[in-house]
Formats: structure tokens, C-alpha cells, sequence
């Protein structure tokens, strides 16, 4: 099943994706729904995040050649050896065709991290020790797509990453949750203007989604509809005037305008 939100009647909603239409519910996918008779053709749907999480997690350094090429580039790069989730802001979440705004100041590089999301649909309390791994694949209510957008000079710049990776617009993700797929047997794609600019097998991750579950839940209690960005393999500059899309096979594609604040 997928599963959008999208505005209907004055305020967002969430929506079953069937055939080629929305159909808006009362309620939600993580407690109770009911289906309306509305009907909304994905022809003219305006997508909004398909979620909004209590709290937003994000992993980083979690592919070999992105680890590589960060290496590169900073020499004080620090690669974990054990699962270690950081924070993004919810502001910056942005939806499925919504434009991504370059700040007027942002310097180059400007780039797209494209990212598996796993969403959270049930609450893994606090333990010692964490969970287990049958536990925290059960939790995963389904898959959505990010993209992690950087500006890297301030990334440089500044210690807590504060603009750099949550400046407005900032975190697109979509366009829907996808409650059956297997990304870990994916391939992640990134087009500009639909010319493919990156490839790479979305599982080859230094620790999967399920490892990162079992890490956070030894210290912190994971709510329903919590995301967890999985890191990148591609780093791909983002001209302006252009749109990104990024597909993960089995969920979709995730696709937004680049456009430079005036």
C-alpha cells in the first residue's frame, strides 16, 4: 500500500494512493482510518511530506564510497564504527514537486544526497541494550525517499550543520510511503531533467536501517511516524533552474525544482 498526504478541504490529509488517484481518509495509517468517497487524480495532486515525524533522525558516513570521497574532501573526517543517528530540523521538509530554494548567500557547492527513509509505525520503547533486529524490522511501517540537501561551504563553516542541512526547503521527501517494498534490494537513481547523473545499490549501506533501530531504542524511545534518513552514495551538484528526481526502485520517485531565492 502507499500512503500520501496531500491538502483537501483547508488542511493537510492523508491519502491512499490507488490506481491513479488520491483517496483522502479520516484519520491516519499509523492509529485508525476511514475511507472517503473523495477522489483526486494524481494528475493534479499537490503532494505535501507524506509525513510530518515527531522527531527527525539522520545518519550519516553509512556508504563506502561516499565515506571515500568525503575523505577527500576533509581530511578530519571521523567514519563510525557503530551506528550513530544525528537530528534534522522538521522545518525544512519540503514535499514531492515543491521547488528547493537556494538561499541568495549560499555558496557553491550546492549538492543532493539521495536517501532511503525508513518510516516508524509503532512505538519501540527504551531498553538496555536495544531492541532486537526482529523488532526493529516490525517497527518500519514502510519506505519514502529524501533528499538530504547541502550546502557544503557552510556545512564547512559551521559546527552544528544548522543552515549548511536545515535551511527551508531543505529536506524534500516522497512522494509517498511505501508499506511493501524491499530497498534494500533497490537501486537508488539520480536524473536532472530526467538524464541520470548517479547510481548505486541502495542496501550497500555500513548499517542498515534495522541496526540503527536497534541502536537508537538502547537510549531513546522511538515514536510512531519517526523517519530515519539512511545516508547517501551519490553526491550530485545542484544547478539552479533544473529539477532533481530521485527514484528508489519498488517506492518511486522523488522529484523537485531548483530554483535561486531573489
Amino acid at each position: 500500500m502507499r500512503w500520501a498526504r496531500t491538502p483537501h478541504e483547508g488542511r493537510p490529509t492523508y491519502a491512499i494512493v490507488e490506481d491513479d488517484a488520491l483517496i483522502p481518509v479520516d484519520g491516519d495509517p499509523f492509529t485508525s482510518h476511514t475511507r472517503t468517497s473523495a477522489r483526486i487524480p494524481l494528475s493534479t495532486a499537490a503532494f505535501l511530506p507524506p509525513v510530518i515525524p515527531p522527531t527527525f533522525y539522520a545518519v550519516g558516513f553509512n556508504y563506502a564510497g561516499h565515506n571515500a570521497e568525503a575523505a577527500t574532501r576533509v581530511s578530519t573526517v571521523k567514519i563510525p564504527d557503530h551506528p550513530e543517528p544525528g537530528y534534522r530540523a522538521q522545518s525544512a521538509l519540503i514535499g514531492h514537486g515543491e521547488p528547493i530554494i537556494r538561499p541568495a548567500d549560499c555558496p557553491d557547492p550546492f549538492e543532493s544526497e539521495a536517501e532511503l527513509v525508513a518510516v516508524i509505525g509503532r512505538d519501540v520503547r527504551r531498553r538496555p541494550g536495544g531492541c532486537s533486529r526482529d523488532e526493529a524490522a516490525a517497527s518500519v511501517f514502510g519506505w519514502t525517499i529524501g533528499n538530504d540537501v547541502s550546502a557544503r561551504t557552510w556545512q564547512r563553516a559551521d559546527r552544528t550543520f544548522w543552515r549548511a542541512k536545515n535551511s527551508d526547503t531543505f529536506k524534500p521527501m516522497g512522494p509517498w510511503i511505501e508499506t511493501e517494498a524491499d530497498p534494500l534490494a533497490a537501486t537508488t537513481t539520480v536524473t536532472i531533467d530526467g538524464v541520470k547523473t548517479a547510481e548505486f545499490p541502495t542496501g550497500a549501506m555500513v548499517f542498515d536501517p534495522y541496526d540503527y533501530i536497534r541502536a537508537l531504542s538502547g537510549y531513546i524511545t522511538l515514536r510512531a511516524g519517526d523517519v530515519l534518513w539512511m545516508g547517501t552514495d551519490a553526491m550530485v551538484e545542484m544547478p539552479t533552474g533544473h529539477v532533481l528526481g530521485i527514484e528508489i526502485t519498488g517506492i518511486g520517485t522523488l522529484a523537485n525544482p531548483v530554483t535561486e531565492e531573489k
